[in-house]
């Protein structure tokens, strides 16, 4: 499949051709050289790559590992007190701010969204919630686990997910921006910090701090508290772009835009790269993809890119210049189909080379850090 043909898979989904909506003129980042210069293909050993991860051919299993159905572990997952044997990664949610199903395509008197039906299935693959990732850390002094965002319906899917998983602490949050699908669960962490652990420190950009002290003015002056209230106790950090140690874990900033003017951060642990919102990368930020081996990315609609998203066309021409093995889109709209998507997908395999295939809530997959 040739870039020129990259839209036939659009046209498989939606009929009728949207031209890709122009990305804002790139603008430099300050402050990446020093970080670029770090992923030279000389700087890599064969002992830190990923293990070889094999298609998604089924919806339910991945690397092996199978999809935990809810109410119970996946095989091989550990329970409360056992160390996993290694560190993991695990898709908290992959949709969009409003989530799959939607309430306004169930409730339609027709009721012609095929995959908002589906997902109302329990245990579905295009049920989606707020986009989030969760590392679960594991050295030899213990396991961390360190959240990248807690949007809207984070509590929603820390049920599912953190019994299901064996997951107990929330031993940091990273926060790519400050839109509601990012940070609305925050004050929902009060369960960990009342319950479970004294307090959770976040680290966020100093833009998004000015954010939250509107949003969750609370919670960061916890002076007008009334006394009494058990509200999330949180220790923020502020980041900039440059490199920081999360748990004896080094993270890099991947600084994108996120529409005209907004700056959103991407993140790159060891040879993961994670960008969850995006409509335009920098050169700057390219060098910082270098010798990527998994790429998780946004890819919001089949068809085209929105005016802060990359859509499914944009996403893919991103994996052609980025080069990385493996490849796993986030952030889909109800207009993208889990599973036909997927077998769109695969033929880029055949074509091309391109290892791509759409993530979903509950994906637990081993990585290296």
């Amino acid at each position: 499949m040739t870039r020129a043909a990259t839209g036939a898979i659009a046209a498989a989904i939606l009929r009728g051709q949207v031209p890709l909506m122009a990305p804002p003129a790139s603008r430099a980042f300050p402050g990446l050289a020093a970080a670029a210069t770090r992923f030279a293909p000389s700087s890599f050993s064969s002992s830190t790559q990923l293990p070889h991860l094999p298609r998604l051919r089924l919806s339910r299993s991945f690397c092996g590992v199978a999809r935990s159905s809810p109410g119970g572990a996946a095989p091989g997952s550990s329970v409360e007190g056992d160390q996993p044997l290694q560190s993991e990664l695990i898709f908290i949610g992959t949709g969009t701010s409003e989530g799959i199903p939607r309430v306004s395509c169930l409730t339609h008197p027709t009721k012609t969204c095929p995959v908002c039906t589906k997902a109302a299935e329990p245990g579905n693959p295009n049920r989606r919630r707020n986009t989030s990732i969760l590392l679960r850390h594991a050295t030899a002094s213990g396991t961390a686990n360190i959240l990248v965002d807690a949007g809207k319906f984070f509590y929603h899917s820390a049920l599912q997910w953190f019994p299901a998983f064996g997951l107990r602490t929330v031993d940091a949050v990273i926060i790519t921006h400050s839109h509601a699908d990012a940070i609305g669960g925050l004050d929902c962490l009060r369960d960990w910090t009342n319950n479970v652990q004294p307090s959770i420190p976040i680290y966020v950009a100093e833009r998004d701090y000015e954010v939250m002290k509107m949003t969750h003015y609370y919670l960061i002056d916890t002076s007008v508290v009334i006394p009494g209230a058990a509200v999330s106790a949180l220790q923020f950090n502020i980041i900039n772009e440059e490199p920081f140690m999360v748990h004896n874990l080094e993270v890099i900033p991947l600084p994108v835009w996120h529409g005209q003017g907004y700056r959103s951060l991407g993140f790159r642990f060891a040879d993961i790269c994670y960008i969850s919102d995006v409509s335009d990368i920098p050169e700057e930020t390219y060098k910082l993809l270098e010798n990527c081996e998994l790429l998780i990315m946004d890819a919001l609609r089949p068809d085209r890119s929105s005016s802060t998203h990359f859509g499914l066309p944009r996403a893919i021409d991103e994996v052609r210049k980025i080069k990385p093995k493996k490849t796993l889109f986030t952030g889909m709209m109800h207009l993208i189909d889990h599973e036909k998507v997927n077998n769109d997908l695969s033929g880029l395999m055949e074509t091309e080379g391109l290892d791509i295939q759409l993530s979903y809530d509950g994906l637990r997959i081993p990585v290296r850090l």
